[in-house]
């Protein structure tokens, strides 16, 4: 079941491939998501290293609601930096891709599998202005397309 959905990242990024991994989370935070959902714009994911060394990947600027507003823990950040589960292949193989000039990560959903909190994020490269124009023409031609087979039938 999908939680969140950034639309705005396929717009804005041609995505060249696409990740899936658990999300780090307070017991509270998965009650909210299931129930409120979560604002996906503006969000990021980026690389840092930790203090042995290596290197972790992180969800910034999700703000995910507290589940209760009026009973909520005095030190809880509804943006706080999250966690991302990969296995150490993947950590490397995207700290590579993602310090690639033109590369970024960019979170595309947040949703459900088989109980659990999963984020899919693709590696992305921007697009420019006239490739932007040609993703709106095509979804326009798209729309007409759908009309006219109703029309018909």
């Amino acid at each position: 079941m999908i939680i969140s959905e950034n639309k705005k990242a396929k717009f804005d990024y041609e995505i060249l491939e696409t990740f899936e991994a658990g999300l780090v989370l307070t017991g509270q935070e998965v009650k909210s998501l299931r129930t409120r959902g979560t604002n996906m714009s503006g969000t990021y994911i980026v690389t840092k290293k930790n203090k042995k060394g290596n290197s972790e990947i992180f969800w910034i600027g999700g703000n995910i609601y507290p589940y209760q507003p009026l009973n909520i823990p005095e030190d809880y950040n509804p943006q706080r930096d999250r966690k991302l589960l990969l296995n150490k292949k993947e950590i490397n193989y995207l700290v590579g891709k993602a310090n690639e000039k033109g590369l970024t990560l960019v979170p595309l959903l947040v949703y459900t599998k088989k109980h659990k909190i999963k984020i899919s994020f693709g590696i992305a490269k921007g697009k420019k202005k006239a490739d932007k124009r040609e993703s709106i023409k095509n979804k326009d031609i798209d729309r007409k397309i759908k009309r006219e087979l109703k029309a018909r039938g």
